[in-house]
């Protein structure tokens, strides 16, 4: 099995574990005299069931992605680390680049008498560093998604 199709699979059975929480809960009680429409039994030991095949699931890839070089990446889980940390500045930047627009709201005046607010921060530059930031995530992102598919799931 590829590494990418792992993933996929680490996906879907999130889903169903929170599908089957949802199910769960709605039928963990029931008025008296009346059947609830699921059994919460039957649906609590399908869950732990997926849970525990999920656990292996994520174990395999955790242990794939720490052996699998990617040149000048370094290994995928350094890859992975570098995408979340390029994520996080993209956030960090677009959110300064907002309210120094004064795209948070409440910055307006109401009337000519009131003070200008003026931007501490130069919102084009943050915007432009922003755009670069985003094209490495999307280029480095690229480089993950084709070795998801080329490298094999470790056991």
């Amino acid at each position: 099995m590829k590494l990418g199709e792992a993933l996929s699979e680490r996906a879907e059975a999130t889903r169903r574990v929170e599908q089957l929480r949802a199910r769960i809960a709605a039928n963990a009680r029931y008025q008296e005299g009346e059947t609830p429409a699921e059994d919460a039994t039957a649906l609590l030991a399908d869950a732990t069931e997926t849970m525990v095949a999920l656990e292996r699931l994520i174990g395999r890839i955790n242990r794939t992605n720490s052996t699998v070089d990617m040149g000048a990446d370094g290994l995928l889980t350094d890859a992975l680390a570098r995408r979340d940390m390029l994520r996080l500045k993209h956030s960090v930047l677009t959110s300064a680049a907002d309210a120094a627009a004064g795209k948070e709201g409440g910055h307006g005046r109401q009337m000519r008498s009131e003070l200008r607010m003026l931007s501490a921060l130069p919102v084009a530059a943050l915007r432009a560093q922003a755009d670069v930031v985003a094209r490495q995530i999307r280029e480095l992102d690229a480089r993950i998604q084709r070795t998801n598919w080329e490298a094999d799931l470790l056991d």
